[in-house]
């Protein structure tokens, strides 16, 4: 027996005399409908699943409305049910069913056909082909030869699995859907059969598919632009002329059109009709606002109630640069920042130029610090990079500066020249299931302050997320080095403190920091976190749902020398929620350094 590519058999004929019954708006009203006076009664025993399909797209549901029927007709629908039924049970992939279908009842009262199926055996995979034609089965490309044995091993209906007509047309469109993605948006399915053998309940299948030729990237034609600088679409979409096709490449490039901040809406469309050697990529746009004004309100753990007010000039008169100036009001960390940023050139660089001023207050010391910022960022698919001048005043106020000089707490200026590395190799972003990140960064200058003195400034983190059987383990790690003199008075905005929803869970907003001999906690020159998480999802119906458990166990240190670094451990467990707008993550945790339980709540995935 031999299936085509089709997705569900056609029903049988009915009588000839018999039509469907029609809808009050003439349109023939769905299989398994109940009508509101019924000519009979329909009981199906079979298994369940075979059960709820019948009762579903059985045909005899559509007739169950014509009240005139006589016994002679009652008897033909009964007779061509019995195909109908066999059809619909070969879907499922049983080929050999057992089907009797009789009629109960009085003669002179409204009669049950009772459809019982023994559906036998299921029908398995006995052999699965799969062959190219085209250019990917011609092409010696490493590329190619690795999407061929991609679209193999991704295969959704191997040997020995159950044949059902669902599994075997999804697994063609996931196969076809992997041509298509890369390289040959023109791919089609060229041939495909499923030889089934009823009686020793196996089938095989065999698959062609036709991936046309090649395709390359070609000019962008774009539309849409009339108050942005026409390069703004190009050098953000980075879609070069003779790129070999890729649809998340597409993807991608929409996606940061879209996220720009520059435009509403983005589309990338390559026409797979057009030249194969220089495709035309078509991109339509709807701009934003030239200037736009953003109330915001929120919560957090570390900081409690906060409200911000965000203006953004998205091409400032003059320079074409794009300003974005923010307020933000909370209890223990308000600040106002205005950042300038270029449109990036052809490699991807802005000049970027930022300054703030901020106050920290974490219940002993209150720190007022301003940063004036001037250099040059680079955002890519994976690699991030900044390399910029950085100038920094801190001045510390408080009770626990009783005893003890400004300079310990962190207060003083600086000068300071940096280069910032990130580099981001997730599976997918902002839901990571696997993968890592990596980032340094590396500062130098001198304080500008009494003695000036020489300093270097090291930060290095790593996040590794590692898939289990059940969940994932995710593992992350940081640490810090200032090296200077020790009568450096270094600025608290170039030093450390630990401690709060991102980094130690268990203890407040860097309450993790250096003990002073009056009791206040200040800054450090040396800091060391580490964490372990187990992420585990929460089941629904056997399916992983939305929502994840965790446990985990986090550790932070700062000191003024390494050796003196002590860590303050918590350890907790919390639920993550796959939100609309990133990871929402509630933790209680218990620091036991402290020992006290605190709630942290956050959103978002930052690396």
């Amino acid at each position: 027996m031999a299936l085509p590519a089709q997705t569900a058999p056609a029903p049988a004929a009915p009588p000839a005399k018999i039509a469907p019954p029609a809808t009050p708006q003439g349109e023939v009203g769905p299989a398994g409908a109940e009508p509101e006076v019924s000519a009979f009664d329909i009981a199906v025993r079979a298994p369940t699943v075979v059960r709820e399909l019948l009762e579903k797209h059985l045909e005899l549901q559509r007739y169950r409305a014509v009240t005139d029927l006589d016994e002679a007709e009652l008897a033909r629908l009964i007779v061509l049910a019995e195909r109908n039924v066999r059809n619909l049970v070969g879907t499922l992939g049983y080929f050999s069913p057992d089907i009797r279908i009789t009629r109960e009842g009085e003669v002179n009262q409204r009669p049950t056909i009772v459809v019982a199926v023994d559906p036998g055996d299921a029908t398995l995979i006995d052999s699965v082909s799969i062959n190219f034609a085209g250019d990917i089965a011609q092409s010696t490309d490493a590329d190619a030869l690795a999407q061929r044995e991609g679209i193999r091993r991704d295969w959704r209906l191997p040997a020995n699995q159950r044949f059902t007509q669902d599994a075997w047309a999804g697994a063609k469109t996931q196969a076809l859907r992997e041509l298509v993605a890369r390289r040959y948006p023109a791919g089609k399915l060229a041939d495909s059969l499923a030889d089934v053998d009823a009686p020793e309940h196996r089938a095989s299948l065999r698959v062609q598919l036709d991936s046309g030729p090649l395709y390359r990237l070609g000019a962008m034609q774009v539309s849409g632009v009339e108050r942005y600088d026409p390069l703004l679409v190009p050098r953000l979409a980075r879609l070069n002329a003779g790129t070999v096709y890729d649809q998340n490449q597409l993807v991608e490039a929409q996606f940061r059109l879209a996220s720009s901040g520059y435009f509403d809406s983005a589309s990338i469309f390559v026409d797979p009709e057009s030249d194969p050697l220089a495709a035309p990529v078509q991109v339509q746009v709807s701009e934003a606002r030239l200037q736009k004004i953003i109330l915001g309100v929120g919560l957090t753990t570390d900081s409690g109630p906060r409200a911000s007010v965000e203006h953004t000039h998205h091409r400032v008169p003059g320079i074409g640069w794009r300003a974005v100036t923010k307020l933000q009001l909370e209890k223990k960390s308000p600040f106002a920042q205005t950042e300038w940023t270029s449109i990036p050139d052809a490699a991807s660089w802005r000049w970027v130029a930022l300054g703030r001023a901020e106050r920290l207050d974490d219940n002993e010391l209150i720190t007022r610090a301003q940063r004036l910022r001037f250099g040059r960022s680079q955002a890519g698919e994976r690699i991030d990079r900044s390399i910029y001048l950085q100038y920094d005043r801190a001045r510390v106020s408080g009770v626990g500066l009783q005893g003890n000089s400004a300079a310990d707490e962190g207060e003083g200026s600086a000068l300071t020249a940096n280069y910032v590395w990130t580099g981001r190799y997730f599976d997918s972003l902002p839901f990571p299931g696997r993968g890592y990140g990596l980032g340094f960064e590396l500062g130098g200058g001198s304080t500008l302050e009494g003695n000036r003195q020489p300093f270097t400034r090291t930060v290095g983190r790593w996040l590794g997320i590692r898939p289990l059987q059940r969940g994932r383990i995710a593992m992350r790690a940081e640490g810090g080095a200032v090296l200077a003199k020790d009568s450096a008075s270094i600025p608290a905005t170039q030093l450390f403190r630990t401690g709060g929803d991102s980094t130690v869970r268990g203890y407040g907003l860097r309450d993790i920091g250096i003990k002073r001999a009056n009791g206040a906690t200040g800054p450090g020159r040396y800091l060391a976190v580490a964490s372990i998480e187990w992420q585990r999802p929460i089941l629904r119906g056997d399916l992983p749902s939305e929502f994840e458990s965790t446990v985990f166990l986090d550790a932070g240190a700062v000191a003024d020398k390494p050796q003196d670094l002590r860590p303050a451990v918590g350890v907790g467990a919390g639920v993550r929620w796959r939100s609309p707008i990133g990871p929402l993550q509630m933790d209680l945790a218990y620091g036991v350094k402290v020992k006290q339980l605190r709630l942290h709540v956050s959103v978002g995935f930052v690396f």
